[in-house]
């Protein structure tokens, strides 16, 4: 499976319109790949919460026309990262928010195959907490070519590895976690993720965001990891595309060789 993981970067002087014609034709550049991947709220900005009320949109709205096009423009299975999700039936989760951090993910004819709802929100009661509602559902997407199941998480959700366990159990061989983590922490951002490959035999394709915006620098460091722990590919702190041959043959084989898993008790 040959993937492509696009590490934006932005600041807030791009209006948001500019940017996702910007990264449509980025997606566009990557016909050729199996799997895109994008960042976590890279069109509404990841920290800008100010924006988020008015940048919010229906999965079916501009955004997510824009990236449905560009998946069937490139013939790529796009993971497109995350909106700030309105949608348009009016629905409101259990505290009324009505706003999710949604992601979204397409097929190579355009079409949208699954949405992921972020589970854990960022913010210890400020930002998503107050602004958002938390999702509920464990989401899992076939890999293109039926070369496996992708578990879908974002961002601070990697801190929670029962997430990652539900998926495994569920029949995940590979998580993708697209995120805007900060370069404060940027440390975390790449051991965990080497943590969530490395204990629950899964590749790991974490896409994060780079530049600064809303006062906030972005840590980039967009990675991807084997089963069995290798970085197979690793961004620094630019714009900057990952393009990965990533072997999922390798995953049952290193679960064969190492047998770790069938040795869990709880």
């Amino acid at each position: 499976m040959k993937v492509a993981v696009l590490q934006v970067a932005y600041g807030d002087a791009e209006p948001m319109d500019e940017r996702v014609d910007r990264v449509a034709a980025l997606v566009r550049e990557q016909r050729g790949h199996d799997l895109v991947v994008l960042p976590e709220l890279w069109a509404p900005g990841g920290f800008a919460y100010r924006e988020w009320d008015d940048r919010a949109q229906p999965v079916d709205g501009p955004i997510g026309t824009a990236m449905a096009r560009a998946a069937r423009d490139a013939g790529v299975v796009l993971h497109a990262g995350s909106i700030v999700e309105r949608p348009r039936d009016g629905e409101t989760g259990p505290e009324g928010r009505g706003l999710w951090n949604t992601s979204l993910v397409y097929a190579a004819d355009g079409s949208l195959v699954a949405t992921y709802r972020k589970i854990h929100r960022f913010g210890f009661g400020a930002g998503e907490p107050r602004l958002m509602d938390a999702g509920e559902d464990i989401v899992l997407v076939d890999l293109p070519g039926g070369v496996g199941r992708a578990g879908l998480s974002t961002c601070y959700d990697l801190r929670f590895p029962e997430l990652y366990r539900l998926q495994l159990d569920a029949g995940a061989t590979a998580f993708v976690v697209p995120a805007a983590w900060p370069a404060a922490r940027v440390r975390h951002w790449t051991l965990l993720a080497h943590a969530r490959a490395i204990e629950d035999q899964c590749v790991v394709i974490a896409c994060n965001t780079a530049g600064t915006h809303a006062g906030t620098e972005m840590g980039g460091h967009s990675q991807v990891i084997s089963a069995s722990g290798e970085a197979l590919a690793m961004a620094g702190t630019s714009e900057q595309v990952l393009s990965v041959e990533v072997d999922m043959d390798a995953v049952t084989t290193w679960r064969e060789q190492f047998p770790v898993l069938q040795d869990r008790r709880l």
